[in-house]
């Protein structure tokens, strides 16, 4: 059977961030959804909870997995809440995982300082969309600049999701998991904190650094992104397992 790919957004976008992954994965036969989580895209009117982030998740990974291996991949919160998913005390139906641009533990002053960031652009006129738009112009390449923003931006859950990661137990997660695992990071991006930490508990796992890349890893470079996409398909195609 042929790996199925789920695909989870970072904080404040929606399911419209993966728009070159799903054509990308489409034009190869590759079965692929990109959900939204509560409080985002089309589900913008919803409350964010933990609870609701993880059923839904869960929901695309057993319905995808009826149809065969599953391949997860998560952005940024996305990413962050894929590696608690993954690492659950009884496993979940996937057969491998990439988890980009999250490899920073959720707490602490970062958290904090993040946080604070993000109130000083909501009060910004416009809740700082010009500067926001600016920001995607110079990083991003014009096919894939509106991705991001296509859904709409989840001002309203921003603050809320946030606090609520700082309530996962990824350190204690990331041993758990037992299928193949693909960090991705950009090399500029500021989520790679603690990326020794991350590989260190994960020592089955693999690292990508992506050059001349920020935090939005999977637009700004998507051409690699896919192509990382791809291998994991191939692997998990060809019967590959984590070590035991």
């Amino acid at each position: 059977m042929t790996a199925q790919i789920v695909l989870v957004h970072g904080i404040r976008t929606s399911a419209s961030m993966w728009r070159a992954q799903l054509r990308y994965l489409s034009e190869r036969g590759v079965p692929a959804v990109a959900v939204d989580l509560p409080g985002h895209g089309t589900r913008m009117a919803e409350r964010f909870t933990l609870e609701g982030a993880f059923d839904t998740i869960d929901g695309a990974v057993r319905d995808a997995a009826r149809r065969g291996p599953v391949v997860l991949a998560g952005h940024s919160m996305g990413g962050l809440l894929c590696l608690e998913y993954a690492g659950a005390r009884t496993p979940p139906p996937i057969a491998g995982l990439v988890a980009a641009s999250c490899t920073s533990i959720p707490r602490g002053a970062g958290l904090t300082f993040y946080r604070v960031l993000a109130r000083g652009f909501d009060r910004l006129p416009d809740r700082g969309m010009w500067l926001t738009q600016r920001m995607l112009a110079a990083t991003l390449p014009e096919h894939t600049r509106s991705d991001f923003g296509a859904g709409g931006y989840a001002f309203d859950t921003q603050d809320l999701a946030l606090g609520l990661l700082s309530t996962l137990d990824i350190a204690s997660a990331l041993p758990r998991i037992r299928v193949p695992l693909w960090f991705v990071n950009g090399q500029y991006d500021q989520l790679r904190l603690n990326e020794r930490l991350f590989t260190r508990l994960a020592p089955h796992s693999e690292l990508l650094v992506v050059p001349k890349t920020s935090h939005l890893v999977s637009a700004m470079r998507p051409d690699v992104f896919n192509a990382l996409l791809g291998l994991a398909v191939a692997r998990i195609d060809a019967g590959d397992q984590a070590p035991t």
